[in-house]
């Protein structure tokens, strides 16, 4: 669906994104991931053809970018670096303007599909008001529905969760999983990590515009081959497993095995006080952390 090699764009002397191979499938939900900075937003505009690249070269759907704009574009539904509207007209006649220009206008049927995606993204019921007096959250689901609005095959979304309150968070996150299990590929560019485990199945993560990890969430995520043991007995654990013990945690030790019940048994029959005993796995914020630097955006002493 995506793919791009040896992508580069260079402003004057510096280097906004370097050398990046990315790749996404169709039907796919991709986490496009990394620090205010780090060339998440221009490596998205040079996808899209609003930037062009240094050298280096971008494919979706199978055609070369920017050389083939006028076809694939209109495949495409994006909301990248906020909202776009026209302030002084309402929400329903911002979206028939772009309804107007979009490859399946049409007048007779303008009217459902304007309303089929307020609908979707939570704005069914909004007025004439302008949309300079909507809430940063109404700004972001009227893009949203902009971005929906020609069913297109490919959205890209720029933090498509800012400024909402946790039940339009959960809508919005409902609204993706449809849309996936509909066969829509998505391309989210986010800082919530919770929400991206919650519904991405492949991340890509940008640190100072290099690609330093591209991998499925489930294989990062696997199990670590260690377990939290929670246990008020921590001295006695540490006599009976010896070096099978490998560190701290809150309440407990975490420690090296490869059978939960073993261990569990073990310990049970020795007369330690096991409370509880789960499985470590990776978090998506630990492997971000690991893989990149200090934010972009920081200015050190």
């Amino acid at each position: 669906m995506i793919r791009t090699e040896g992508l580069t764009k260079k402003f004057g002397s510096f280097t906004a994104v370097e050398d990046l191979d990315l790749e996404v499938a169709e039907g796919e939900v991709y986490g496009f991931l990394g620090a205010n900075g780090s060339g998440k937003t221009t490596t998205v505009r040079m996808l899209l053809g609003l930037v062009l690249a240094t050298s280096g070269s971008v494919e979706i759907f199978g055609q070369q970018m920017p050389k083939h704009a006028g076809a694939v574009l209109p495949e495409i539904g994006a909301l990248v670096e906020g909202p776009a509207a026209y302030g002084h007209l309402h929400g329903r006649a911002n979206l028939a303007v772009l309804d107007a220009s979009g490859p399946r206008g049409g007048r007779r049927s303008r009217k459902r599909r304007i309303e089929d995606v307020l609908d979707k993204v939570g704005l069914g019921g909004i007025d004439r008001r302008p949309v300079r007096t909507y809430s940063l959250g109404m700004r972001q689901r009227l893009g949203l529905a902009a971005a929906l609005l020609n069913e297109p095959r490919l959205l890209v979304l720029d933090e498509p969760t800012n400024g909402l309150d946790p039940q339009g968070i959960r809508e919005i996150r409902d609204l993706i999983n449809e849309l996936h299990a509909a066969g829509t590929t998505i391309m989210m560019l986010s800082h919530q990590l919770a929400e991206v485990e919650q519904v991405c199945g492949r991340v890509g993560v940008l640190d100072r515009g290099r690609l330093v990890l591209q991998q499925d969430l489930a294989e990062l995520r696997k199990p670590t081959g260690r377990f939290v043991v929670t246990t008020p007995d921590v001295a006695q654990v540490r006599t009976i497993l010896g070096q099978r013990v490998e560190g701290d945690v809150p309440g407990g030790l975490l420690v090296a095995a490869t059978d939960a019940a073993e261990l569990n048994r073990a310990l049970v029959s020795a007369g330690v006080r096991v409370q509880g005993l789960v499985a470590e796995q990776r978090r998506l914020e630990d492997l971000v952390l690991a893989a990149t630097s200090a934010g972009a955006d920081r200015i050190d002493r």
